[in-house]
């Protein structure tokens, strides 16, 4: 059976979405809407609707469905679902396709609930949860099947996440709520304060994308960047440096800190040597930010790296976990 219909992994983030089939990524879009509030209906979907952000005209909203890593708009997230999965299976197939779904630890049982509902709407025949850090785990190929300790950091749009994994499940865990979406926002508060400038946090992501680090940097890079001044409303130009964007991003990142220490303090003594000797993995966008991995690894004292690929290993590793069920199953979350 499994020749006719479509085995998938769904990362199903609060920024992106990425879909894996057969190994690979077959699909990567932002977990954006645009919809026709006067029509009730959706206009754009993903990438087209992401670049609309702040250009849409009265009467149309872009919504993003996913809040902290949960689902905050159900219909809005089905609807969104079913165009990715059309594009991954095309519009007409028989054989609806077979799911695992990426989630934060320590979601709701109605959170937990909704994904899996959204997805099943969507056009799946059967869906399955995996915690977000478990997924990042096996996708990047850790032997967790061992028993010996792996640690793992997520470092998503609206989760943050850490967990140390042992014998194919989590033995210990902490999430925060607000990720790479807190590290924008933070950035736009930094702008404004220092600057008396008001942007947009889309432009702030793309200044962390192309000049933010989490640690100082040499040379010191600077990007202009286009506002509206907050005392005469009128368009300005300023120049963000590098350096700006560690200072604005220090309390947030020591969130993310936080959240490590407290997996790491709540570790057992035997795990322990094995995480000093193996270090902890990143995965996930915000793994993207310069630095980030000696950051954390100043901060922790633990040696942190960077997963062969922080982004796609979540969803080749839910895929992979779809094929290996009766490893996995007991740690699986119900949806």
């Amino acid at each position: 059976m499994a020749l006719f219909y479509k085995e998938l992994g769904i990362d199903l983030g609060t920024v992106n979405t990425v879909i894996a089939e057969g190994g690979q990524i077959v699909l990567s879009e932002p977990t954006t809407v645009v919809i026709d509030s006067d029509a009730q209906k959706v206009v754009e979907v993903g990438e087209e609707a992401r670049h609309m952000y702040g250009r849409v005209p009265e009467g149309y909203e872009v919504v993003h469905p996913l809040q902290d890593g949960a689902i905050a708009d159900f219909e809005v997230a089905q609807v969104l679902m079913t165009w990715f999965l059309r594009k991954v299976c095309g519009s007409i197939t028989p054989f609806k396709p077979r799911a695992m779904v990426t989630v934060p630890y320590g979601i709701t049982s109605v959170e937990r609930r909704a994904a899996s509902e959204a997805v099943l709407r969507a056009g799946c025949r059967e869906v399955f949860l995996i915690q977000r850090t478990l997924a990042a785990a096996i996708g990047a190929g850790l032997p967790i099947s061992t028993p010996s300790g792996n640690m793992v950091a997520y470092l998503g749009g609206g989760v943050a996440e850490s967990s140390v994994i042992t014998m194919n499940g989590p033995v210990v865990a902490n999430t925060i709520r607000g990720g790479g979406r807190r590290l924008d926002e933070t950035i736009v508060a930094y702008i404004r304060r220092k600057y008396g400038v008001v942007i947009s946090e889309m432009a702030a992501e793309d200044i962390k994308l192309r000049i933010g680090a989490a640690i100082p940097v040499e040379p010191n890079e600077s990007l202009e960047v286009q506002g509206r001044d907050q005392v005469n409303n009128l368009p300005r130009t300023i120049t963000v440096t590098s350096a700006d964007i560690v200072e604005a991003l220090e309390e947030p990142l020591a969130e993310i800190v936080g959240c490590v220490r407290y997996t790491l303090e709540r570790t057992p003594p035997e795990l322990t040597s094995d995480i000093i000797d193996r270090g902890i993995m990143l995965a996930g966008g915000g793994a993207l930010l310069r630095g980030i991995d000696r950051y954390l690894t100043n901060a922790t004292g633990v040696p942190a790296y960077l997963a062969e690929e922080p982004v796609a290993c979540l969803a080749l590793g839910a895929e992979l976990a779809l094929h290996q069920m009766e490893q996995f199953r007991r740690y699986l979350p119900q949806g």
